[in-house]
């Protein structure tokens, strides 16, 4: 078994992962076990698996991905795979459990300290350790999510099979892409976001190359004098199913929520609690709790 005896159940705002630490690189988890120890039933229970290790010992990086993390002063790297196996590019929420236990192992400073350089499949990542906030929670973090790129607002249509109606939905890439559908709005004829069924996949048209994540958000308040506005989501993610939290699906719904109503600051809400999302025209902020539920000793 190419996976260590212990490792530890984390989560962020709900989104749960196994997480351990691989400093000598070997340990490079196989696809199969992935979906062993994630699995809910058989396994530990996951959304995803996290090894946390070098680049040089990540199999899949290329020199130019290897190079990119020195450059950005990366010495550790977030290897996400999804509960089914497959590699993931990037991970909102991963990034601040993994950073959690980063802290936990001492590799990553206290709150107060030096942000932590996290290396991932969509670039370097910056998160600056908060400690407790109120309304956000314990052990907040801040990550630096980066550049984003959007596309033409509304264009595609997303159905949800053996649902009634459909919404309008704005592809959002953030290193991973995204579809985002406002509904409860004049373009849509969707149930309410509480009522809709994502165990089942959505559908998006015109097809999307890749497969993605489909976000549905309702807006529950805006003021534009404030610049700040809040909302609910939920989300399906590819490799996963619905999730109770999305960090890249928050940051692609607060970009999608900019573009519509001009507001910049979001407080969201999702199953698993609530996050804040800033937006600028070159960067987005995800800012939100992370938790250590446990270490456990595999048999």
């Amino acid at each position: 078994m190419s996976i260590p005896n212990i490792v530890y159940k984390a989560h962020a705002t709900g989104n749960d992962f196994v997480v351990y630490v691989d400093p000598e690189g070997a340990y490079e988890p196989t696809a199969d076990e992935v979906r062993m120890l994630c699995d809910r039933h058989f396994g530990i229970g996951g959304d995803g698996l996290i090894r946390l290790a070098h680049p040089k010992d990540v199999s899949d990086l290329n020199d130019a991905q290897v190079d990119e993390c020195a450059a950005g002063d990366a010495q550790w790297f977030m290897d996400y795979r999804n509960a089914d196996g497959s590699l993931a590019e990037m991970c909102g929420n991963g990034t601040r459990a993994i950073t959690l236990f980063a802290q936990r192992q001492g590799i990553a400073d206290q709150p107060g300290g030096k942000p932590f350089r996290l290396g991932t499949r969509a670039g370097v990542k910056v998160l600056t350790s908060l400690g407790n906030v109120p309304g956000l929670g314990n052990d907040v973090f801040q990550v630096e999510m980066g550049a984003w790129k959007r596309g033409d607002l509304d264009f595609y249509e997303v159905t949800i099979p053996g649902t009634k109606g459909s919404a309008r939905g704005t592809f959002v890439d953030m290193g991973n892409p995204h579809v985002v559908a406002v509904i409860e709005d004049a373009f849509s004829s969707l149930p309410t976001v509480e009522q809709l069924d994502l165990v089942t996949k959505p559908v998006v048209s015109p097809q999307i190359e890749s497969d993605q994540n489909v976000e549905f958000v309702r807006i529950d308040e805006q003021s534009e004098g404030d610049n700040e506005g809040s909302a609910t989501m939920r989300v399906n993610e590819r490799g996963c199913g619905e999730t109770l939290s999305c960090g890249t699906g928050l940051c692609a719904t607060a970009i999608t929520l900019r573009a519509k109503t001009g507001i910049d600051h979001w407080t969201i809400t999702v199953r698993g609690g609530t996050l804040r999302v800033d937006v600028t025209d070159d960067d987005v902020k995800l800012t939100g709790s992370a938790t250590i539920v446990g270490k456990i000793e595999l048999l």
